[in-house]
């Protein structure tokens, strides 16, 4: 992670504070030789002022140019000891990159600036002291200010990595939720797709029976209109069911999922062939054993294809196969012959068959859509026996 990444924007009260350190700095040490500078050397009292006046003002700029700012200030410091309050603040900053190629020079550059700045620009106070010893404490001062900046900076860095890290989690979060919203929008819409399509198709049957067969009796036309009504009544409770899986609150009702027995498919072909669907249903295993989502995935492809030859192809023969057994899944095959009008190829898949190419691959099976040569629509559903 670069340093310019994890670098905290200062607030007023971080500029207050290292402004007050470094004016304490400066202070105590200007107060240990502003009285010598004074009676002796005015000139360079005046100097070393103006100099810590100009460091201060460089100082704003550390961490635009910090390498620049911290050498002018270590070398200004040699001359003026107001500037030595920047100088500090400026070598813990550039220490903060945690960038060695950097330190390295300019701790050494803080270390001669400071040897050279007491053997040639001290006062003869400071001359006294030994060599040794003033540059033991230079060390330890300088070792000490580029700790103490490393450790600043690493801990920024740890910061800003939790921080980078909480917002990629609360990314991934996000995403994962509006993913699982879209995949509950399309399980949603399949479902309803499904029941609908396949009761309103039967409505329609049933209905365009009564408004072009004028030779029924008023006994047939009943009969008719009870399917109608009955068939309607079917697709508002499962309707219902559906959107139910929408409702939170506490009391609302809990979809079942419909049946997914033999039965169920036998109910289905039987209320198929009701309408007048000519249906040839064969069935060489048995769906009891299937596990119950395997066992939903086929009822619902079987459902569709039924809706779809009554939709495009009425009045044709459907066939409808499924075979298969624990090693080799199970097969469903829906074979119906085209009408004379329809063209010799595959018609392109509807809202129904891509919501049972989305079912079958969510269960890990396959689907595939064909057109023989003498135009009977072949449709091939291959579903593992474990889901």
């Amino acid at each position: 992670m670069q340093p310019e990444q994890y670098q905290p924007r200062l607030t007023w009260a971080g500029h207050a504070w290292r402004l007050a350190v470094m004016l304490l700095v400066s202070a105590a040490a200007f107060g240990s030789r502003a009285e010598y500078l004074w009676n002796e050397v005015r000139w360079w009292f005046f100097l070393d002022l103006a100099l810590g006046t100009l460091s201060y003002t460089v100082i704003w700029w550390r961490r635009r140019h910090p390498v620049a700012v911290t050498a002018f200030t270590n070398l200004v410091g040699m001359v003026s000891a107001t500037s030595l309050g920047p100088a500090a603040l400026s070598l813990v900053s550039v220490s903060t990159r945690r960038r060695w190629r950097e330190i390295i020079p300019l701790t050494v550059l803080c270390i001669a600036a400071s040897v050279v700045a007491i053997e040639f620009f001290g006062t003869p106070a400071e001359a006294d002291d030994p060599v040794l010893v003033q540059f033991a404490v230079t060390v330890a001062v300088t070792a000490a200010m580029v700790s103490w900046g490393m450790y600043i900076g690493s801990r920024r860095e740890l910061l800003a990595s939790w921080r980078a890290r909480a917002l990629a989690s609360e990314a991934e979060q996000q995403a994962k939720v509006q993913q699982a919203r879209s995949m509950e929008r399309a399980r949603i819409a399949r479902e309803m797709h499904d029941i609908l399509a396949h009761r309103i198709s039967a409505m329609s049957m049933s209905a365009g029976a009564l408004a072009y067969r004028t030779d029924l009796t008023g006994e047939q036309v009943r009969e008719t209109a009870k399917t109608i009504q009955e068939t309607s009544r079917l697709a508002l409770n499962e309707l219902r069911e559906v959107l139910g899986v929408l409702r939170e609150g506490p009391g609302d009702a809990e979809p079942e999922e419909p049946q997914s027995g033999l039965p169920d498919l036998n109910a289905l072909v039987t209320e198929a062939r009701a309408l007048g669907m000519r249906v040839d249903f064969t069935c060489e295993i048995d769906i009891d054993a299937l596990p119950p989502a395997i066992a939903r995935t086929l009822y619902r492809c079987v459902q569709e294809a039924l809706t779809n030859a009554r939709r495009h192809a009425p009045h044709t023969p459907v066939t409808v196969h499924i075979r298969g057994g624990v090693d080799h899944g199970v097969d469903l095959l829906v074979e119906n012959p085209l009408p004379v009008s329809a063209p010799a190829t595959a018609p392109n898949p509807g809202f129904g068959l891509v919501g049972v190419a989305e079912r079958v691959a969510l269960s890990g099976g396959r689907q595939s859509v064909t057109v023989s040569e003498d135009k009977r629509f072949l449709l091939h559903v291959w579903l593992p026996w474990q889901s």
